[in-house]
């Protein structure tokens, strides 16, 4: 399967932060922090994303390095993409969405910034 980003509208959308950011591991038993092609560890932020309707999913969020933010809070990602993936286990297929962005930062600071 060919993995091509999709890009995210998030300007009809509101994140808001409701896991703090944790590093990615790419091992649990040795502790091994996933890194980017940069050295910079990635970290995995849990967002709610909610629509004008109300509908609300939760979004596991790649970053590279420690954003910014804390539980609870409004943020925006920057260029938030998904990446649909697919694998076998057990002969079982299993297949989903990740998503990464370039940066995640606290909403009003985004705000200022426009």
């Amino acid at each position: 399967m060919r993995n091509i980003p999709i890009p995210v509208d998030t300007t009809k959308l509101q994140f808001v932060c409701v896991a703090a950011p944790r590093p990615r591991l790419v091992n649990k038993d040795t502790g091994e922090i996933k890194t980017d092609k940069s050295g910079n560890p990635v970290y995995e932020v849990a967002l709610s994303a909610i629509d004008a309707t109300g509908r609300i999913e939760l979004l596991r969020v790649n970053v590279s390095g420690e954003p910014p933010v804390t539980l609870g809070m409004p943020v925006h990602p920057v260029d938030l993409v998904g990446f649909v993936w697919e694998q076998t286990r057990n002969g079982e297929v299993r297949w989903g969405i990740s998503y990464r962005a370039a940066s995640i930062l606290p909403a009003e600071v985004n705000a200022l910034a426009r």
